[in-house]
């Protein structure tokens, strides 16, 4: 199992989970999204945030589907990813992805779980809270997206 926790600046309220190859038009992505909380392409994964701040964002790279902890999260959604290069990266969308910390893991396709926590917590202003985004990858089929908890 790796652990990585990461900052991340969420402008324009998001962030990226990818290949590091990805050639998905992360400019187009959002708009087929009826979701505003996750946008996916075969080989990026767009997740939203209650905040245009810095957010803690926990990824977990797992040998097996892991339970879904629907207590500690306000909002789930299983999809996939294609890691083609076995190069994993995550950033922030005015970030530079070649800056981004690189996670080798197998190349491959990964099934993904996206959990928001904590967005009851976010101040009036949208400035402070504590909420928080897990991203939890293991080798699976990709799939098309899932809402475990939360709106659909």
């Amino acid at each position: 199992m790796i652990v990585r926790r990461f900052e991340i600046f969420a402008d324009y309220f998001q962030f990226y989970v990818c290949d590091e190859t990805y050639v998905t038009d992360t400019a187009a992505l959002w708009a087929p999204a009826s979701d505003p909380m996750l946008a996916v392409g075969p080989d990026l994964i767009a997740i939203g945030t209650a905040r245009n701040m810095l957010v803690p964002v926990e990824l977990e790279i797992l040998p097996a589907a892991p339970t879904p902890d629907l207590d500690a999260c306000d909002q789930v959604r299983d999809c996939g990813l294609r890691l083609s290069s076995g190069t994993l990266i995550v950033f922030g969308c005015t970030d530079d992805p070649d800056q981004a910390e690189r996670i080798v893991v197998p190349a491959g396709d990964y099934a993904a779980r996206v959990s928001h926590g904590g967005l009851d917590t976010i101040s009036e202003d949208g400035l402070d809270g504590d909420d928080r985004y897990r991203i939890q990858l293991w080798p699976g089929a990709v799939r098309p997206v899932t809402v475990v908890k939360g709106p659909a």
